[in-house]
C-alpha cells in the first residue's frame, strides 16, 4: 500500500534506495565506495540460511523405509535435474561443479523469489525497526550480482590453470582462436589472440552480473509502479506481472547456473 504522505517521485526513489552504512562514520547514509549495503547483505544471508537449513532438515530425513514427502520429492526433483544439467553440459571430473550449480540455482531463486512478495512488505517490517529505508531484492543490487560472478570468475581462473598449467594456458591464449602452420603468421597474430582472450574473459562476469541485474532491477520498477496505483486497480496488473514474473526469475536462476557450468567446462577443456 502506497505510503500516501509521497509523492510518486519519492515513493519510487524511496524503494529505490538501498539502506546504506557509511563504514567511515558507521552511520545509516551514503558513504561513496565505502558503502555497505546492508539490506542487500542481511537479504543473502536469509535466502542463503533458509537454502542450507532446508536441504539440511530433508538430507537428515532422508531413510530407505520412508515414503519421501511432498518437499523431499520437490527437493530430489531440483537435485535429479540440476545433476542431470551438469551431466549433459560438463564432461570432466569434478566433484565441485554438481553442489556449486545447485548452490547458485536455488539461492539465486530465492533471492529473485523475493520480488514476489508485496512490495511494500519487507520496508516497512524494516521501518519499524528503525531502518530509514530496505530494498528486500538481493538480485536487484548489482553488488551482489557482481560479487557472485566474480566468484564464478576466480573459479574460472583457477581451474584454467590448474587443467591446463601455466605453460598449456599460455600456450592457449597465444595461439587461439586464430592460428595458423606459418610460425611467422603465428608470431604475428598472437597480440590479436592475446586482446580478444582478455576481452572474453572479462565480459563474463560482466554478463553474468548485468543479465541478473538488469532483469530483477525492471521486475522490482514495475512493481512499485504498479503499487503507485489506486488500491482497487492494482490486483489485475499485479497479478499478470507476477505469474509472468515467475518466468523470469526462474530462468535468470538457470541462466546463471547454465553459463557457471559452460564457463567452468571451458576452462577444463581446450577451447
Amino acid at each position: 500500500m502506497v505510503d500516501t504522505t509521497l509523492t510518486a517521485a519519492e515513493y519510487v526513489q524511496h524503494h529505490l534506495t538501498h539502506l546504506g552504512l557509511n563504514l567511515h562514520t558507521l552511520k545509516w547514509g551514503n558513504g561513496g565506495f565505502w558503502t555497505l549495503n546492508v539490506d542487500t547483505l542481511l537479504m543473502s544471508l536469509f535466502t542463503g540460511i533458509i537454502f542450507l537449513w532446508v536441504f539440511w532438515k530433508i538430507a537428515k530425513q532422508i531413510s530407505s523405509e520412508k515414503v519421501p514427502g511432498k518437499l523431499q520429492a520437490f527437493i530430489e526433483i531440483i537435485i535429479e535435474f540440476v545433476d542431470k544439467t551438469v551431466k549433459e553440459s560438463f564432461h570432466g571430473k569434478n566433484e565441485l561443479i554438481a553442489p556449486l550449480a545447485l548452490t547458485i540455482f536455488v539461492w539465486v531463486f530465492l533471492m529473485n523469489f523475493i520480488d514476489l512478495l508485496p512490495i511494500d512488505l519487507i520496508p516497512t517490517f524494516a521501518h519499524l525497526l528503525g531502518m530509514p529505508q530496505f530494498r528486500a531484492v538481493p538480485t536487484a543490487d548489482p553488488s551482489a550480482t557482481f560479487g557472485m560472478s566474480l566468484a564464478v570468475f576466480v573459479l574460472i581462473i583457477y581451474y584454467n590453470f590448474k587443467m591446463k598449467g601455466v605453460i598449456g594456458l599460455a600456450k592457449e591464449i597465444c595461439t587461439k582462436p586464430f592460428t595458423s602452420e606459418y610460425l611467422w603468421l603465428r608470431i604475428v597474430l598472437m597480440p590479436l589472440n592475446v586482446i580478444f582472450r582478455f576481452i572474453e574473459e572479462i565480459v563474463r562476469p560482466v554478463s553474468l552480473s548485468l543479465r541478473l541485474f538488469g532483469n530483477l532491477f525492471a521486475g522490482e520498477l514495475i512493481f512499485i509502479l504498479i503499487a503507485l496505483l489506486p488500491w482497487g486497480i492494482q490486483f489485475l496488473p499485479g497479478s499478470i506481472w507476477s505469474i509472468f514474473h515467475i518466468l523470469i526469475i526462474l530462468i535468470q536462476a538457470f541462466i546463471f547456473m547454465m553459463l557457471t557450468i559452460i564457463y567452468l567446462t571451458m576452462a577444463h577443456e581446450s577451447h
